[in-house]
């Protein structure tokens, strides 16, 4: 069970992921569900329990999708449960990875103050619109939805126009340049 936000996806996804006794990380865990080539591959910790051949996980840290790594937390004697919703606090991992998240925050191009102060009251007034008076609300959310569609269409044509890079696009968003390009080709219109 992953970690992601909404800003960044799944260009910063995280897991808890395990540490094997000489401070590497393991190769993920292949499981055949059903045979014909249907499987699935993880790297997070639950899989490291030792048993069936698997590795045995000494300490845990949170690992992201971008290949940042987190402290290392040992398991102190701790037995991986069998049931990966058991207690087990991996919650250090957690902070680790939210902290790794406001550094990419800040790294990311900074919106300008105006700009923040105009969201941040707009979404206070439409969760109060949204409770009083519901309809008004929905229709003020399908407004945002086309002024975001048209804004959206005018800044990736003229990041097109001004030939950025998705990695430059990535950089500034805190995104992989794959997901730049998506987010870029989410506005353009076909053709």
């Amino acid at each position: 069970m992953g970690w992601r936000t909404e800003e960044f996806g799944d260009s910063h996804g995280g897991i808890v992921g395990a540490v094997l006794a000489d401070g590497g990380e393991p190769a993920p865990v292949y499981f055949d569900i059903g045979g014909g080539g249907a499987g699935r591959e993880t790297r997070e910790l639950w899989a490291y329990d030792g048993r069936l051949g698997r590795p045995q996980a000494a300490a845990f840290r949170a690992v992201c999708a971008c290949g940042w790594r987190g402290e290392s937390h040992t398991l102190d004697g701790q037995r991986i449960p069998d049931d990966p919703l058991d207690d087990l606090d991996t919650s250090a991992a957690f902070d680790d990875w939210r902290e790794h998240i406001g550094a990419v925050e800040r790294q990311t191009v900074p919106l300008p103050e105006d700009v923040t102060d105009l969201i941040l009251r707009l979404d206070e007034r439409l969760t109060v619109l949204a409770d009083q008076a519901p309809v008004a609300a929905l229709k003020s959310v399908a407004a945002l939805e086309r002024l975001a569609r048209r804004i959206g269409q005018e800044a990736a044509y003229a990041a097109r126009a001004d030939e950025l890079a998705p990695e430059a696009i990535g950089r500034a968003l805190g995104i992989t340049p794959a997901a730049a390009e998506a987010r870029l080709s989410h506005y353009l219109l076909p053709g």
